[in-house]
């Protein structure tokens, strides 16, 4: 995808930011601000998604519409679905769940906990990728629970923008009280292209691993963390590990 995210939480995303916006707009009057969105995709043998499996889209809404969710499906189809769901990519076979517990008329805060510690994979890749299982919210910066995770999506773009790859998964782990990392590993799912150096001799000279280091290369003392906590972390622009300025330095390992 343009936000080298994988496709389905980008999808994903893509349809809770429409439905902020017909909510914002007034489009569709009686939502309120609390949503989800899952879809599940399938895919061919070279890993193209070919059809969409299933839609999940829950969204809070007034009392007007509780008893009313007909219409509220009618409208989450016509005026959301239609307008962000690739119609290439529906079929006959495609499953649409719009509110299937029914009424959702408390939402946020009141209805549900608060973000420390939860929705670890939502605000990473939505499954797609592997996750250690530490959580990003309500950890400062020092912690790698959350400063290596960053790191990691910084480079694993990278590698991806510069041509190195076209699919990259980054692991770092780290032991208590030692700075660097006690290992690194790229796995590119056999995408890669011929290099000079192996992807772990790269990673490793063009990119600061220790805690202090990854707080340096990213800012992530005066980084506003406040927009993470909707839509996840990654695939947004303006936030320091989405950019891609090692792009030029990653070119020249091409052989």
């Amino acid at each position: 995808t343009d936000s080298l995210m994988p496709f389905p939480i980008d999808l994903s995303r893509n349809l809770t930011n429409k439905l902020t916006e017909l909510r914002e707009t007034g489009e569709i009057p009686y939502l309120r601000p609390d949503g989800k969105a899952q879809v599940s995709v399938n895919y061919d043998k070279d890993g193209n998604p070919i059809s969409l499996d299933a839609i999940v889209l829950s969204t809070q809404h007034d009392e007007t519409m509780s008893h009313n969710q007909e219409q509220l499906k009618a409208d989450i189809r016509e005026k959301l679905f239609k307008a962000v769901i690739p119609q290439e990519l529906m079929t006959e076979n495609t499953k649409e769940h719009i509110n299937p517990t029914g009424v959702f008329e408390i939402g946020g805060p009141h209805g549900d906990a608060g973000l420390t510690g939860r929705k670890i994979i939502v605000d990473t890749y939505g499954g797609y990728a592997r996750h250690g299982g530490g959580a990003f919210s309500g950890k400062d910066c020092t912690k790698v629970d959350r400063s290596a995770c960053y790191m990691a999506r910084y480079i694993a773009k990278n590698i991806v923008a510069s041509g190195l790859a076209e699919k990259c998964e980054i692991q770092i782990s780290y032991a208590i009280g030692v700075a660097e990392p006690t290992s690194v590993m790229v796995d590119t799912y056999g995408t890669e292209v011929e290099t000079t150096k192996s992807m772990d001799e790269i990673v490793r000279e063009n990119f600061k691993l220790t805690p202090d280091g990854i707080i340096e290369t990213l800012n992530l003392r005066s980084t506003k963390y406040k927009q993470t906590a909707k839509y996840g972390h990654f695939g947004i622009e303006g936030l320091p590990w989405e950019k891609t300025d090692k792009v030029e330095a990653l070119r020249k390992y091409i052989a």
